[in-house]
């Protein structure tokens, strides 16, 4: 009774004052710590259960490996299933062997899985939702697709967890016609939109890009809860739709809901996209008022939103008091620093993380490589670069490649650059491509400029940018014939430049700039404002670097501000 009514606490203290033990007062104990996500005790006790001579259930197996399922815990898990073959109880109960797959799927032994549920004698509904909920958690998605439509030749009747996972598997692969079948299922088979389905299918329609059903399907939901809620805010911010987002979230509270963990993780993501940091501040006194500080995922998105709005102080503060640092709060501090151009302080915090034994990944090492690119430590960056393989097992990606490239280029040793590229065990993708012309661009490279942007017009045919920078590249070594081909040729194909954008937020309004821009109601006292400014900075000796002005081979003028 206790144990059923989550008061597992209780539950133990009468078990404790019970002189005998019977093997129903471990199964109650033990399937009560199971139930209530307590992962070691029903272990503990299960051993305590085979020490003493009462020997042991279907009932007792299930909670062990349910356990064995919440903390995750492969070794222990395999070690019950071997009790259970020598008990016969894995051939002869089908609750042991549901319990068992669902085990080894929530343990990353997709394989074993598999094993189990081949060689089940008999199946159920459980059975088929534990091996599709293995493989949708496995990130097996067209097999989680392809058991589902098995089930249903075998005449197996789907519920909302089936179709749960389902729908997940769909999200993973963006399978719209697929994600739309099922909704209709659900609907024909009058299951109804409950809250956990219902957040599912808006989830799964935001991932799949589409908004407006989502929204639909979130107005239809009769009993809206926290998750339903989170399911739309966080859609809209993964489509970056951030203003939308915020309204959901507005709305949210004005219907008297309170926010979770991950509302607010979701909120943070939102400001930081939007570098609103009036907003950003609001949710973070809001975190503070109710005590959610010591959550290392609220932390780590509070040093990114604090980061992403510019605000290194506030971003480090928060990173000084954090109660529990993970690699993701140490990641997002690094990255801030990096993405700020101050080179100095990530190294640092990239050493204080190696002298805290926090094992870095690829991320970590993607700013690690930018501070050196900014601010010319070619050699060390060589040194992280081999690190990342040497030290840690981790194989380098394009973006690595791509940093690297930029790191040699910018020292002058533009064909070394090449070279790396020409060697990569990874196809070079346009990012790698542009970086080296980029870089070219600076050195006053021609000849490694027209390979790369060979490079680039080969992977992406309709590319204005390359077409544009291997132009300035030409004018800038006085090459005006290959200028005016450039010109005829982006004419001739007709590609144009998308321009420049900005925007400032400025008493809860957004302002939306383009490079030569008059839309703006204010525009002649911006430009009266921006004259005024280069005036001063002409004053005390500003110069601008005419080497780096751009030319519009549109027209054949400096696209920058005249000076």
């Amino acid at each position: 009774m206790y144990s059923k009514c989550d008061s597992i606490l209780d539950a133990r203290k009468l078990f404790n004052s019970m002189r005998y033990h019977s093997l129903q007062s471990y199964n109650a104990l033990i399937t009560g710590y199971a139930r209530n996500n307590h992962g070691i005790e029903p272990l503990h006790l299960f051993k305590l259960l085979m020490k003493s001579g009462l020997g042991f259930d279907e009932i007792s197996l299930s909670g062990a490996f349910s356990a064995c399922s919440t903390i995750k815990r492969h070794l222990e898990g395999s070690q019950l299933h071997g009790i259970a073959i020598k008990s016969s109880y894995l051939i002869s109960n089908i609750c042991v062997a549901n319990a068992l797959v669902d085990m080894y799927g929530k343990c990353e032994a997709l394989n074993e899985a598999c094993m189990v549920f081949d060689d089940m004698v008999r199946r159920d509904s459980v059975s088929w939702n534990s091996i599709i909920a293995a493989h949708e958690q496995n990130d097996s998605n067209e097999e989680t697709l392809s058991l589902f439509v098995s089930m249903l030749h075998l005449g197996m009747e789907p519920d909302e967890f089936t179709y749960g996972s389902v729908l997940k598997a769909c999200a993973g692969n963006q399978a719209l016609n697929f994600c739309m079948e099922i909704h209709t299922r659900v609907i024909k088979s009058k299951i109804g939109f409950d809250s956990f389905l219902g957040s599912v299918l808006i989830d799964t329609y935001c991932k799949c890009g589409m908004m407006e059903e989502a929204e639909k399907l979130h107005n239809r939901i009769e009993e809206q809860t926290t998750i339903s809620w989170n399911s739309i805010i966080s859609g809209f911010s993964l489509q970056k739709q951030s203003e939308a987002s915020q309204k959901f979230f507005s709305w949210m509270l004005e219907m008297g809901l309170e926010p979770d963990n991950f509302t607010y993780a979701t909120m943070l993501d939102t400001c930081a996209d939007m570098a609103n940091i009036g907003l950003g501040r609001q949710i973070h006194a809001q975190i503070i008022k109710r005590e959610l500080t010591s959550d290392v995922y609220i932390t780590s998105t509070l040093v990114d939103m604090y980061s992403k709005c510019g605000i290194m102080e506030e971003s480090y503060l928060v990173f000084q008091k954090a109660f529990k640092r993970d690699f993701v709060t140490w990641n997002s501090l690094l990255c801030g620093y990096a993405h700020h151009g101050l080179a100095e302080e990530a190294l640092k915090v990239f050493e204080k993380m190696q002298r805290e034994n926090v094992r870095p990944n690829h991320t970590t090492f993607l700013s690690v490589l930018r501070a050196c690119a900014h601010i010319g430590l070619v050699d060390k960056g060589l040194f992280y670069f081999d690190s990342m393989l040497k030290d840690y097992g981790l194989d380098p990606q394009v973006e690595h490649y791509s940093c690297m490239v930029d790191i040699i280029g910018r020292s002058g040793r533009v064909d070394q650059a090449l070279k790396l590229i020409y060697n990569m065990p990874l196809e070079a993708d346009c990012v790698v491509w542009r970086t080296l012309l980029s870089v070219c661009k600076i050195i006053g490279n021609v000849e490694v400029a027209e390979i790369a942007a060979k490079s680039i017009l080969e992977l992406d045919n309709e590319d204005s940018s390359t077409y544009v920078l291997l132009a300035n590249i030409y004018a800038n070594a006085n090459m005006w014939e290959k200028v005016s081909k450039m010109r005829k040729t982006m004419k001739y194909n007709r590609l144009k430049k998308e321009p420049g954008c900005s925007w400032i937020e400025v008493k809860d309004e957004v302002h939306t700039f383009l490079v030569g821009d008059k839309a703006h109601p204010r525009w002649n006292e911006i430009y009266a404002e921006l004259g005024v400014l280069l005036g001063e900075m002409k004053s005390v000796g500003y110069a601008p670097h005419g080497g780096f002005l751009l030319i519009d081979i549109e027209t054949e003028q400096s696209t920058e501000f005249e000076i």
